[in-house]
């Protein structure tokens, strides 16, 4: 089953259930889907999906430092439950010595050998990990092992 039929069918399960937050979060991702869907005429695959639940994470991560900031606790814990939802779509994250270890093999395929060499790096290493990895991670690591 894909992803966008997956959500699909977890929005309908947590409206039987009365499960308000997940059914909220998930219909805010099933809008992002559908405003693609609609502009770009075609349908989204689940790397486009992928794509969507790691820009809607970004977007929590966010708004929970600025509500952090503010002394507003309630809309922490809200956010913290969506970045939890959302976390169950979104495939294991890869730790730093299998992130390391993929960022070599893209630095040595593209020949890369300073840091005049980093977009070259940066388009491969997005193209071979995809969602498994914030793309801050991928810059830090990608800075240190070409420096």
């Amino acid at each position: 089953m894909s992803l966008n039929a997956q959500i699909k069918n977890d929005i309908k399960d947590a409206m039987r259930a009365k499960e308000t937050v997940k059914r909220d979060t998930l219909r805010n991702i099933q809008a992002a889907i559908k405003q693609i869907e609609v502009d770009e005429r075609r349908d989204v695959t689940d790397a486009d999906v992928e794509a969507i639940l790691m820009k809607y994470m970004k977007q929590r991560e966010d708004a929970k430092a600025q509500f952090a900031d503010a002394g507003r606790n309630d809309l922490v814990e809200k956010e913290d439950a969506e970045m939890t939802i959302v976390k169950a779509y979104l495939p294991k994250p890869m730790d730093d010595a299998e992130l390391e270890s993929v960022l070599k093999e893209v630095i040595a395929s593209v020949g890369a050998e300073s840091m005049k060499d980093m977009g070259k790096v940066m388009g491969g290493a997005k193209a071979a990990i995809g969602s498994r990895a914030d793309g801050g991670r991928i810059n830090q690591m990608v800075k240190k092992l070409l420096s």
